[in-house]
């Protein structure tokens, strides 16, 4: 029994056929990608970040805290805002008083419809009129829009 070996059986390439073949690829592999992976792309080059930072009322964080636990995070998703990370500081004095948060919108744009369907919204006016029953829960909320720059980490 002969052993042919794999290149007996495989036709020869050129070098120049095959250099001119490969300058396709990076075309035809884009060109391949799920739709949903291009969306991601294309969205995040125009997702804006908005960076709030909330100044609790004296010795109203924890009641803030909950309000989001229990009912803001919801609002938010319901008005197309994506909740991306809470935070609390460890230090004295913020630790007892301020509560940080990023959101992601789609475009500025469509932040400021997030925020004006977010405000308008009849449950959302219920609850926040139920959990301030006894006093404001903010004194001040600090509000950044961001982008990311070229060289950071991808967020989902």
């Amino acid at each position: 029994m002969a052993i042919t070996s794999p290149s007996a059986r495989m036709p020869a390439v050129k070098r120049r056929t095959l250099l001119q073949s490969l300058s396709s690829v990076p075309f035809l592999s884009a060109s391949l990608w799920p739709a949903s992976q291009r969306a991601d792309v294309k969205q995040a080059s125009t997702s804006v970040y908005e960076l709030r930072v909330y100044h609790a009322a004296p010795g109203k964080l924890g009641e803030l805290l909950t309000r989001f636990r229990e009912h803001t995070t919801r609002f938010f998703d319901k008005h197309g805002m994506k909740n991306i990370a809470y935070w609390t500081p460890i230090d004295e004095p913020e630790s007892t008083s301020t509560l940080i948060y990023i959101l992601q919108h789609p475009s500025r744009e469509a932040a400021a419809a997030n925020w004006k369907s977010f405000q308008d919204d009849p449950e959302w006016k219920r609850v926040k009129e139920e959990s301030e029953a006894n006093g404001k829960l903010t004194e001040k909320v600090d509000s950044t829009f961001l982008a990311l720059t070229d060289f950071s980490p991808h967020l989902r």
